[in-house]
């Protein structure tokens, strides 16, 4: 079950580091079909959005927004705008139950009370998410199963396995 739209992140997982242009880890990732991926890739750049088949992820993608998703069909993933980031990581914990997110990470930059009382997915700090939203342990609305730190030639990346949060009555 998701909590509000406002709350923070819970992160608990593993870490790696990893060299080299092109981290087998990334590939594999990206590669799967059972686990939707968000590639945010930074610097304004569109969101690459990979998702288990099915003949309406046009419109579940589209949903009541107003661009049209663009799919490049030889790399079999849609293009949507960044700004879409926060809402479909939300749509695809409720649809998918798990979703991958890949973003920038840069090591130099600290972990600091702005990302422990972040509200959004959007992490580039050292913590590569850990921490993310940490201020606020009652609003978490999901979990970190795995992440890893990937160097994808001059750039560095994170990669997120998010779940909901699981709520238990007492």
């Amino acid at each position: 079950m998701l909590c509000s739209k406002t709350a923070p992140y819970n992160k608990v997982g593993i870490t790696a580091m990893a060299t080299g242009d092109k981290d087998p880890r990334l590939l594999k990732i990206w590669n799967q079909s059972e686990i939707p991926v968000l590639y945010r890739r930074g610097n304004g750049s569109p969101l690459l959005v990979r998702l288990p088949f099915s003949p309406t992820n046009r419109a579940w993608l589209k949903n009541d927004r107003r661009r049209n998703p663009i799919w490049h069909k030889p790399e079999k993933y849609w293009e949507v705008p960044k700004s879409w980031f926060e809402v479909l990581i939300k749509e695809s914990l409720v649809k998918y139950k798990k979703v991958y997110v890949i973003q920038p990470f840069n090591p130099m930059e600290k972990c600091a009370p702005a990302c422990w009382n972040a509200v959004g997915a959007e992490c580039e700090c050292s913590c590569m998410g850990a921490n993310h939203g940490s201020g606020n342990p009652a609003g978490k609305w999901h979990v970190v199963s795995d992440t890893l730190a990937i160097s994808w030639g001059p750039r560095r990346y994170s990669c997120r396995l998010l779940t909901p949060v699981e709520h238990h009555s007492h």
